[in-house]
C-alpha cells in the first residue's frame, strides 16, 4: 500500500497565509486606537461618576446638617445663631457645586488630552 499525503480542502491555502498573516496584523493594528480611545472615554465617565458622587455625598451631609440647625438637640436658639448655621451651610453647598463645576472642566480638558494621544 501506498502512502497517501493528507491534503488540505484548498490547495491554495498554504500559499494565502502570509496574505492572511498580513491582514489580521493590519486589521488588528486599526482596531487598537479605537479600543483605547474608548477605554479614555470609558475612564472619563468612571471619573465623572465620581465627582457626582462625591457632589451628592456632600448635599446629602448639608441636608443632615441643614435638619440638625431646625430640629436636633443642638438647634440655634436665636435668629442669629439661625442665620449663621444657614450661611454656612450654604456656604458649603456653594463650595460643593464650584468644585463639582471645576472637576467638570478638568475632566473635559483631560479627555480631549486623551483621545489627542490616542489619535
Amino acid at each position: 500500500m501506498s502512502q497517501r499525503k493528507p491534503t488540505s480542502p484548498t490547495p491554495a491555502m498554504p500559499a494565502t497565509e502570509p496574505m492572511l498573516a498580513w491582514w489580521q496584523q493590519q486589521w488588528l493594528q486599526s482596531a487598537s486606537p479605537l479600543a483605547r480611545m474608548q477605554l479614555a472615554w470609558m475612564e472619563s465617565i468612571a471619573e465623572a461618576m465620581q465627582f457626582e458622587a462625591q457632589y451628592l455625598k456632600a448635599m446629602a451631609e448639608s441636608g443632615q446638617r441643614m435638619a440638625e440647625c431646625f430640629g436636633g438637640d443642638d438647634a440655634p436658639s436665636t435668629p442669629a445663631e439661625m442665620h449663621e448655621c444657614y450661611q454656612k451651610l450654604v456656604k458649603d453647598v456653594t463650595d460643593a457645586q464650584m468644585q463639582r463645576l471645576e472637576k467638570a472642566t478638568q475632566l473635559s480638558h483631560e479627555f480631549r488630552e486623551r483621545v489627542w494621544e490616542e489619535l
